[in-house]
């Protein structure tokens, strides 16, 4: 269960829900004794919220018949915004989102008035966002962990599994998360490695927080420095190609903003990129997904690759 604060507002969310319920059960519920929950149904009082005390074997509390909190008014816009927000979470690889996004749903529209709980459920049952879905998950607590140790600048512990050598163990400082193309990742100083990292999140395991604490450098964004990474990863082949698109296709696809643009050169037939990899297997998958054409001018290991990647896509549609 998390901190005080959310268990006051999961007391006066039981008393909703239920009605009248005994003092045995809330503190069964949330994991605390009774005297704690006198000091949960005070901290309501104190908020203003009535709550009636029924002494007894078969007493308990409740809230003052006809007490409703008032109702939660949101601008069509907004309606739109928290509909989609709640539509994507569901695809964004989170363990157990499922209970929970209803759970948040259901709570909005207890106190939504009847019209804006309408235009609500309307979004959900005629609008579908798809999002790309990437590997499962080897630790479902990692994503929510990480979220914990990023915003309190603590430091992580994890185990990452990487196809080159296997499970390594990592102690880093997280500066930041990022979703993008069905996969999460994490960005941060790795000490292992004294150097700024990205990892994939479907590659780590045993997340736990550590009592170092850092300071995130000013202004960092985790995105740009994702985009980046991608466009020097690793440092073993030399990789030029020609995409035949417009800047703009391009940027959209990866994501780069102007500070992070450099590794492009404008040609009259396209975009020249240059880059580095050190997997030539990966590479190819990763240039089978672009949604426009290119060619690889250099190396012939990497036109040799994707030639294998398409020959096994062929495969699968005999």
């Amino acid at each position: 269960m998390s901190g005080p604060t959310t268990r006051v507002l999961t007391v006066l969310e039981l008393l909703q829900t239920h009605g009248q319920i005994g003092g045995a059960e809330l503190a069964e519920r949330l994991g605390v004794d009774r005297r704690t929950i006198r000091r949960y149904i005070t901290v309501l009082e104190e908020l203003g919220i009535p709550v009636m005390t029924e002494q007894g074997r078969y007493g308990g509390y409740r809230l003052v018949a006809g007490f409703k909190l008032p109702p939660m008014m949101f601008t069509d816009e907004e309606t739109l915004a928290v509909s989609l927000g709640l539509l994507a979470a569901r695809q964004l690889g989170l363990a157990d989102a499922a209970p929970a996004i209803a759970s948040v749903q259901a709570k909005l529209e207890r106190v939504m008035p009847a019209d804006l709980k309408k235009r609500v459920r309307g979004v959900s049952d005629t609008t579908r966002v798809i999002l790309p879905r990437g590997e499962p998950s080897l630790d479902d607590r990692a994503l929510q962990n990480l979220t914990v140790a990023t915003e309190a600048m603590r430091s992580v512990g994890f185990t990452y599994h990487s196809p080159e050598h296997g499970g390594i163990d990592r102690s880093v400082d997280p500066y930041g998360l990022v979703f993008r193309q069905g996969r999460w990742y994490l960005t941060g100083f790795c000490h292992l490695r004294q150097a700024m990292r990205s990892f994939r999140l479907d590659r780590i395991s045993h997340v736990h927080l550590l009592t170092a604490t850092f300071q995130r450098p000013p202004d960092f964004d985790a995105a740009d420095f994702l985009s980046e990474s991608f466009l020097s990863w690793g440092r073993t082949h030399e990789v030029s190609l020609v995409l035949h698109t417009d800047r703009e296709s391009a940027s959209a696809v990866f994501g780069f903003h102007s500070s992070c643009a450099e590794g492009f050169e404008q040609r009259e037939d396209g975009l020249l990129l240059t880059t580095q990899t050190d997997s030539f297997e990966w590479f190819s998958w990763w240039l089978a997904q672009l949604p426009f054409r290119f060619t690889i001018l250099k190396p012939d290991g990497l036109k040799d690759a994707l030639r294998e990647h398409a020959t096994r896509l062929l495969e699968c549609c005999k």
